[in-house]
């Protein structure tokens, strides 16, 4: 075996597994990194060790690389080696030992309930575009969705009659997801009004088109929403993920659950959806602090 094969094979895993393509093409780009430092010093793939890895880790390092690439790079290695293992390629993962870097944690950014009726109450929704953004983003706002699950969505993604929409989410997991009333009507409005002038080829199954009648990019719905974003408040470094933050902080903020959150958030681990928690925490210090006599 070599490392040609070892990536082409891991690779092809990854796609089976339903990983999405941005995953796919940043594993490759950190791997052939790896691969390169590995080769220089005559490494195969069944030659590595643990003290290889963690010279790589630390080589990145001290290239002056944030504590998040390494993580990410030795994430992008620990998964390849546990294909190899798990091909019985090679008998261990010699990323297994090495730990990797303490990721900084920052608040997510997010819009406060105001803020968001604002946002979506100040796209007019007359012309196709407009309908279109208005039913995209409130709908994400709705029920929490990534930007690759807004632009996966298709036309029979929604079940008018049981007011769910169906989500295919990270590693191809699929949920039922309840939508509000204003998204519903949004989507409805978009579908009577706005997808019909938009759409070019009848066979396009497609949920939110772009003007030339494709499939939107995930750019494509960024730059939409710092179009609107900029017309209707001054916030900076919003993206469709600040949606998504947004929907998860105002429902714990209403005083749902977590395990009820991450379900509906799609998160494979309840440690991912905790950190709203320290979201909430935040607001409640800077409440105190603002209130409080002798805060």
């Amino acid at each position: 075996m070599n490392w040609e094969a070892a990536l082409a094979g891991y690779d092809r895993d990854l796609r089976t597994r339903g990983a999405a393509e941005r995953t796919r093409r940043a594993y490759g780009v950190d791997l052939a990194a790896f691969v390169g430092w590995a080769q220089a010093l005559h490494l195969g793939p069944g030659d590595l060790r643990h003290r290889d890895v963690r010279r790589y880790a630390a080589s990145l390092s001290q290239e002056g690389k944030a504590s998040t690439t390494v993580a990410r790079n030795l994430a992008a290695i620990r998964g390849l080696y546990d294909f190899l293992v798990r091909t019985e390629q090679v008998g261990g993962n010699p990323a297994e030992l090495v730990s990797s870097p303490k990721r900084p944690q920052k608040l997510p950014n997010m819009m406060s309930g105001e803020q968001m009726r604002s946002l979506l109450e100040g796209i007019p929704a007359r012309t196709p575009l407009e309908l279109r953004d208005r039913a995209m983003f409130e709908l994400a706002y709705s029920c929490g969705l990534r930007c690759e699950e807004i632009v996966n969505l298709d036309i029979d993604s929604f079940d008018f009659e049981e007011d769910e929409l169906r989500v295919l989410g990270k590693g191809s997991k699929e949920r039922l997801l309840p939508v509000g009333e204003p998204a519903r009507k949004a989507l409805e409005r978009y579908l009577q009004r706005g997808r019909r002038p938009l759409a070019g080829d009848p066979r396009e199954r497609a949920l939110f088109l772009s003007k030339s009648g494709r499939r939107l990019s995930n750019s494509d719905v960024t730059r939409r929403l710092r179009i609107w974003v900029a017309n209707v408040t001054s916030l900076g470094g919003v993206s469709p993920h600040s949606l998504r933050h947004s929907f998860a902080t105002h429902l714990l903020e209403g005083g749902a659950d977590l395990r009820t959150i991450q379900e509906l958030l799609g998160h494979s681990s309840i440690s991912t959806t905790q950190i709203y928690t320290r979201v909430d925490a935040a607001r409640l210090r800077d409440t105190y602090a603002d209130t409080h006599p002798r805060a």
